[in-house]
């Protein structure tokens, strides 16, 4: 079968894998709609684990099963989490499945771009949610994503009538803004420096959008919450910077969701006693588990996330270099998908 192997962000080639052998209670997926994920760009994760085969944000159809699956068949159409907790342990009891050390050990083999992947047992019986026939395979892929925004406002405790300000509208900047109107959000605000992408956020219900290169964004948020700030900052942008204009856009006793990593080596200095006067809550929000994931098929399923409008760009398997060079280079893209056509 065809693989795309990453060797780096400028490497990334067609080669030839076994199709792998599935166990008893596993079953064998053809992918046919995968997205790249922010994360598939950080070179900085990925270096030291390349090569490898990527992407896992998969939707497919099964295959073939293993002779003790009882619950899928062949044919069944299927979104697959790529990483699934045991559910045991004392993060687990804790509801921290993310921390899981078993979260970080159950792979889809031997990744989302390849013609096939294995699903493991645990990932089967855990987070493997059937797709109705009226949902696309390329909606689907946008499972796990809107599942990672979900998991991000429940963490940060968003009440209705709270304001929101977005920074960086990229794609999972974008799901936050219609994510935060659905958990009733009064005024959403969004930044970033592309005006393609605010132009999408506000198709996506935002109601101020800044592009931070003309207005000055602490200007506007402070003019728009009567001088006191919002109640909830979502950091969907890998900068220090936009950490820092992040802690000043938020009221005292507001919330900064950290939802994008930064490189190793860079850090952002906090004085304790501004944090313990401000009581200003720094929230991390990494990856998403079983649980919002069934919320997000419904979410996309029902319509009130338009999962359709967030893809920008499709390309065949054999063209995932030239779709990573698109989701990297151009700044009006917003989701790339990795199609498996026939």
């Amino acid at each position: 079968m065809k693989v795309a192997m990453y060797y780096n962000q400028q490497d990334i080639r067609i080669e030839e894998k076994p199709i792998p052998k599935i166990g008893d209670d596993e079953v064998l997926v053809k992918m046919k709609a995968c997205g790249i994920c922010g994360s598939d760009l950080m070179d900085w994760y990925l270096k030291n684990r390349a090569p490898l085969v990527l992407g896992h944000e998969p939707a497919g159809i099964i295959e073939k099963t293993g002779e003790k699956v009882k619950d899928f068949n062949v044919g069944d159409r299927v979104f697959v989490h790529h990483h699934v907790p045991c559910l045991t342990c004392h993060y687990c009891i804790h509801g921290d499945y993310t921390l899981c050390q078993k979260f970080h050990n159950t792979n889809i083999d031997p990744g989302g771009f390849a013609e096939y992947f294995r699903v493991p047992a645990l990932n089967l019986q855990i987070d493997t949610l059937k797709i109705p026939d009226k949902l696309s395979f390329e909606e689907a892929s946008l499972i796990e994503p809107v599942g990672c925004c979900l998991r991000a406002f429940k963490k940060s405790g968003i009440q209705v009538g709270d304001s929101v300000l977005i920074i960086g509208a990229g794609t999972t900047g974008i799901i936050h803004t219609a994510l935060s109107k659905i958990f009733g959000a009064s005024k959403t605000i969004v930044s970033d420096f592309f005006d393609f992408r605010l132009r999408m956020a506000e198709r996506f219900e935002a109601d101020i959008t800044v592009n931070p290169k003309t207005d000055d964004l602490i200007d506007v948020v402070k003019g728009e919450t009567n001088g006191i700030g919002v109640d909830l900052v979502i950091v969907t942008a890998p900068s220090i910077e936009a950490y820092k204009v992040g802690l000043k856009a938020c009221r005292k006793g507001g919330k900064l969701c950290v939802f994008a990593p930064t490189r190793p080596g860079e850090y952002l200095r906090i004085s304790p006693k501004e944090l313990f006067f401000s009581e200003i809550q720094i929230i991390p929000s990494y990856s998403t588990s079983h649980l919002e994931t069934r919320t997000a098929l419904e979410l996309i399923k029902s319509g009130r996330i338009k999962a359709k409008e967030l893809i920008t760009h499709r390309f065949k398997l054999e063209e995932t270099s030239e779709a990573f060079k698109t989701a990297l280079e151009n700044k009006e893209s917003l989701k790339v998908i990795v199609l498996n056509e026939e």
